[in-house]
């Protein structure tokens, strides 16, 4: 069973930024894809990025040039570092592990907020 654990958001003025980690514990094939998402009331949770363990990464276009991610595969961490924050950042962040062979949303964290005041 895959666990998850984010910490690293808080509350940010417009061009700060934020680092955010999230610990893994799980089967090592459960981890293969990893990323963060986010979400704000009444919508559905987005993609922001992700990363294998290989190193191949995806960036939803709202964030390509401010974010990055990247992960340490032996201590099973993913980070999100986000750049130039902008308000409408604003939203709860979650983390995201799945395997190859998954074609569901796989495993999420309880999430971290991340708010960027204007």
């Amino acid at each position: 069973q895959v666990q998850l654990v984010e910490s690293g958001g808080g509350l940010v003025q417009a061009g700060g930024s934020l680092r955010l980690s999230c610990a893994a514990s799980g089967r090592s094939f459960s981890l293969a894809i990893m990323g963060w998402y986010r979400q704000t009331p009444g919508r559905q949770r987005d993609l922001v990025a992700t990363i294998t363990r290989g190193g191949t990464m995806h960036y939803a276009e709202s964030v390509q040039d401010r974010f990055t991610i990247s992960r340490d595969n032996p201590k099973n961490t993913v980070y999100l570092q986000m750049n130039s924050l902008k308000p409408e950042d604003t939203a709860v962040y979650y983390c995201n592990a799945r395997s190859y062979s998954d074609t569901g949303s796989g495993s999420f964290g309880p999430g971290t907020q991340v708010t960027v005041s204007s």
